[in-house]
């Protein structure tokens, strides 16, 4: 298995930058640290223009944030798509590159979702093995996400947790928290999220995701529709005082609201995220 080097750790608030919002991050000075765009957007003809995003990133950091990589899938990375992130990360030089935990693909289908990965012995080799071929084509570690899940697989050796702990730890990858997906998929399968987070390594941690959910009939489902929940805030200010400082942002994919109400929502992870950090140096003293 390979190793790349991390990232620095990186302390600032973002925003995934949407379409909607590309004329005020083009003309305005938006008092944000860094941004994310899907990966996937600017890798495909006819995509969204890259010129878009070779001008927002004249301006701000960029983390490229992909949904289609799919490393847990039995059928191997597609080399094709692994060429074309290639050719986008060394266009932008990225603050990070990031994926899922997932699948997505097998034979011909895509099924345009993150699908889970068991829990096993196997399914970790895959992961991990996949994980070093992208890192080695990159030439640069990655960093991945714990995905929402709705069900879970029988015959689990390890936790989800332990998994991404023990996947970090083979291939040198980060790790991108996704606070609400923790908060979901602990609701859904009824475990601890306050136990994911003391199970994952904080050292690897270089990014954390915020976003809203959706309640439907029976499971919680990531919609990122909504605002922040408290009990996701509460959570983000308890994985603050463990992880001490790192990169944070809002992640918006539908209803899409006035960029001034993502900024108010990042202002509100701005205090939760210093006041993290002052009980996690007032427990060090």
């Amino acid at each position: 298995m390979s190793a790349k080097s991390l990232p620095p750790s990186f302390h600032g608030y973002g925003l995934g930058l949407r379409r909607e919002h590309y004329a005020n991050f083009l003309e305005t000075n938006v008092p944000v640290d860094f941004v994310e765009v899907i990966s996937e957007n600017f890798m495909v003809a006819g995509g969204q223009p890259r010129h878009i995003l070779r001008q927002v990133r004249e301006r701000h950091p960029v983390a490229l944030h992909g949904v289609s990589m799919s490393i847990g899938s039995a059928d191997g990375l597609n080399p094709d798509y692994l060429k074309r992130l290639k050719a986008l990360v060394d266009e932008i030089d990225p603050l990070f590159v990031s994926d899922h935990l997932s699948w997505s693909r097998i034979d011909n289908f895509n099924s345009h979702d993150l699908l889970p990965v068991p829990y096993t012995i196997e399914a970790l080799d895959i992961v991990c093995a996949h994980i070093s071929m992208a890192q080695d084509t990159l030439g640069r570690a990655m960093l991945f996400e714990n995905p929402s899940s709705y069900l879970a697989f029988d015959g689990a050796v390890m936790t989800e947790w332990e998994f991404l702990a023990e996947m970090s730890r083979r291939t040198g990858c980060g790790l991108l928290l996704d606070v609400n997906n923790v908060f979901v998929s602990a609701t859904n399968h009824g475990f601890d999220p306050y136990a994911f987070l003391a199970g994952i390594p904080a050292s690897k941690v270089r990014q954390i995701h915020l976003a809203g959910h959706t309640r439907g009939a029976e499971l919680l489902i990531d919609t990122h529709d909504s605002p922040v929940c408290a009990d996701v805030w509460s959570l983000y200010a308890h994985a603050v005082s463990l992880l001490g400082p790192v990169a944070t942002m809002i992640e918006r994919d539908a209803d899409i609201p006035p960029l001034e109400d993502l900024m108010a929502e990042l202002d509100t992870a701005r205090a939760i995220g210093a006041a993290g950090l002052a009980a996690r140096s007032k427990e060090a003293a």
